[in-house]
């Protein structure tokens, strides 16, 4: 009974516990498209100057930082749920990647890294083989 006259309010924090020392993965997606893979990171609040995008034999490598802008002490927080930090997401690029004509562009906080493939290298749809099982006879006498 006394729960139901409590305030909502302490009650609506205690589920997202703040965790400071939470460092900013940012999400990353990639595909094949047009003979070339693609790879997109999300890197939202930074600008491509806080980026590095590099290959070193056939991994790619995104790196940046995204920092806080301002100085806020951990107890004036009420939420937080924005992570700040440096990253480093490598992907190791298939056979036929050619290295030397790499793009990246940067729009909207999404930074787009396109490499292309060597024709061979695209991949070929397997076509899959269903087997029937084996059927049992079952007689009534």
């Amino acid at each position: 009974m006394a729960r139901r006259w409590e305030s909502p309010f302490p009650r609506l924090f205690e589920e997202f516990e703040d965790n400071l020392e939470e460092v900013f993965t940012p999400a990353i997606e990639s595909y094949v498209k047009d003979g070339s893979l693609v790879v997109r990171a999300d890197v939202p609040g930074l600008e491509p100057k806080d980026l590095d995008v590099s290959i070193l034999g056939n991994v790619l490598t995104v790196k940046g930082e995204r920092k806080s802008e301002q100085e806020i002490k951990k107890e004036d927080y009420l939420r937080r749920e924005v992570s700040y930090g440096a990253f480093e997401r490598r992907m190791s690029l298939p056979e036929g990647a050619i290295a030397d004509k790499v793009k990246a562009s940067f729009k909207n906080g999404v930074i787009e890294i396109i490499v292309p493939l060597a024709k061979e290298t695209v991949a070929k749809k397997v076509p899959i083989e269903a087997k029937a099982e084996k059927s049992i006879e079952i007689s009534k006498k």
